[in-house]
């Protein structure tokens, strides 16, 4: 897993949200798959990420590519169908990022307790 820099200046430039995972669709995508570690099928994860053929198509693409997922065709009777599953490097990598999210929710709520929920402006500015 990245660290996270300990350069106050780099504090939140969190570098292991992998921005393959990190788009919305692919997260959808990635965390449908984790819950179900013996695959999918196209129609369902479709479905229940709301997503058009054409769209999940490209996003599962780009996943392939990248290692995420893999890919199987058959056939149920003579009805084509298309399983996708998460990989094991996929999950691996995915359960870094949830990692790293956690981070980031973590030092939100450090912040928050920190400042006891309030924000200071720099000196000379006012609302807009």
């Amino acid at each position: 897993m990245t660290e996270r820099p300990s350069d106050p200046a780099g504090r939140y430039a969190y570098e292991g949200l992998d921005r393959v995972i990190h788009e919305k669709a692919r997260l959808g995508i990635l965390t449908s798959l984790a819950a179900r570690p013996d695959g999918i099928l196209f129609t369902d994860l479709k479905d229940l990420c709301q997503l058009t053929d054409g769209n999940l198509s490209r996003h599962l693409t780009v996943l392939q590519e990248s290692g995420f997922v893999e890919i199987w065709k058959g056939f149920k009777g003579k009805k084509p169908q298309t399983l996708c599953r998460i990989t094991d490097a996929g999950r691996a990598r995915f359960l870094e990022y949830v990692a790293v999210l956690e981070s980031v929710v973590a030092d939100a709520v450090d912040a928050t307790r920190a400042g006891k929920g309030r924000r200071k402006l720099p000196e000379g500015f006012s609302p807009a």
